[in-house]
């Protein structure tokens, strides 16, 4: 019976050792899927998936994105040919063929090879981000930036609500 416990132990320790954004990418929708959005994409999208021009160049905004969960897991595993936006599979148009192609055939087009690759259920995880809490949500909300950064954060106060208004304090 020890023989079999011991696995099943090492099992259980690796899960709970393992990252916190490791494990919520392995459920769809939770925790996790944020982690990975922070981690791979929100260098160049922003906190708030609103794109516009900084740090990584000028992202498109994934608020205002067309594209379903298997087109936007398919732009964040080969990148954009043409663009600025990164693939972030690891062996990306070499072992794997992205849009039916190999770097042999790119020529100026290749996407660059971005510095966070990520792996199957993290781009899964990221992809449902996108089309869960960002696609189509309009402006960015308190509520939101809070779920980002944590409730202490001051990044958060000019979208805090003022009493009885509509209206954004914007605090200085």
């Amino acid at each position: 019976m020890r023989k079999t416990m011991v696995p099943a132990l090492l099992a259980g320790l690796a899960l709970a050792c393992a990252p916190a954004w490791a494990q919520g990418a392995r459920t769809a929708g939770g925790e996790g899927d944020l982690a990975v959005f922070k981690k791979a994409c929100s260098g160049c999208h922003k906190w708030h998936g609103g794109g516009g021009g900084g740090y990584g160049g000028d992202a498109l905004s994934l608020r205002k994105t067309q594209l379903d969960k298997e087109q936007v897991a398919e732009v964040v595993r080969c990148g954009r040919p043409g663009t600025g936006m990164p693939y972030h599979l690891r062996g990306a148009y070499d072992t794997v063929k992205c849009y039916d192609s190999v770097k042999a055939d790119m020529a100026g087009n290749m996407p660059p090879e971005t510095a966070v690759f990520l792996r199957p259920a993290e781009i899964d995880a990221v992809a449902t981000y996108v089309v869960t809490q960002l696609k189509g949500k309009g402006d960015p909300t308190f509520a939101e930036c809070t779920a980002f950064f944590g409730t202490t954060s001051r990044a958060c106060d000019v979208y805090r609500k003022k009493e009885g208004s509509d209206e954004p304090t914007v605090s200085h």
